[in-house]
């Protein structure tokens, strides 16, 4: 019987061979893997608000002011209510008097005075952007998903 050694030349094909093999193996179980991954782009709503000023007027009833004519009839009323002879509360008497008198007959009247004033608003605009993507596969029976950023 005869025994034959092997060669350099021979180990080193054999070698070679089953790292080319492993190899093989490995890659066809990275594309198993690949192909059973699902990819999804995910998107967000974003609003923004612009702003811009409008101009804004309202009409406002005021009361006349019957004030003054109404210290302008006291004022006549304690001068004419002093000079009554024989009354020492004349004057605060004519006041008073006077001064109902001034105020029931003013010619002053109410009216509508327009008040104008600067409001800022906003006005929205919503737009879809890009969030995130993420990656689903399944390994050893078990599924995984990772998010990135493309």
């Amino acid at each position: 019987m005869e025994v034959k050694v092997m060669t350099e030349k021979t180990k080193n094909f054999i070698w070679w061979g089953g790292m080319a093999l492993a190899a093989a193996l490995i890659v066809s179980n990275k594309v198993d893997a690949a192909s059973n991954a699902d990819i999804q782009d995910h998107y967000k709503t974003v609003i923004s608000q612009k702003p811009y000023t409008v101009e804004v007027c309202r009409d406002q009833v005021t009361s006349g002011d019957k004030t003054s004519d109404a210290i302008k009839g006291a004022i006549i009323g304690g001068i004419l209510g002093n000079n009554i002879k024989g009354e020492k509360d004349g004057g605060a008497i004519g006041a008073i008097i006077g001064g109902m008198l001034g105020h029931s007959n003013s010619g002053a009247s109410g009216n509508v005075k327009t008040y104008c004033s600067n409001q800022t608003r906003y006005k929205k605009e919503s737009r879809t952007v890009y969030s995130h993507s993420s990656i689903t596969f399944g390994y050893e029976g078990k599924v995984y998903t990772v998010n990135f950023k493309k």
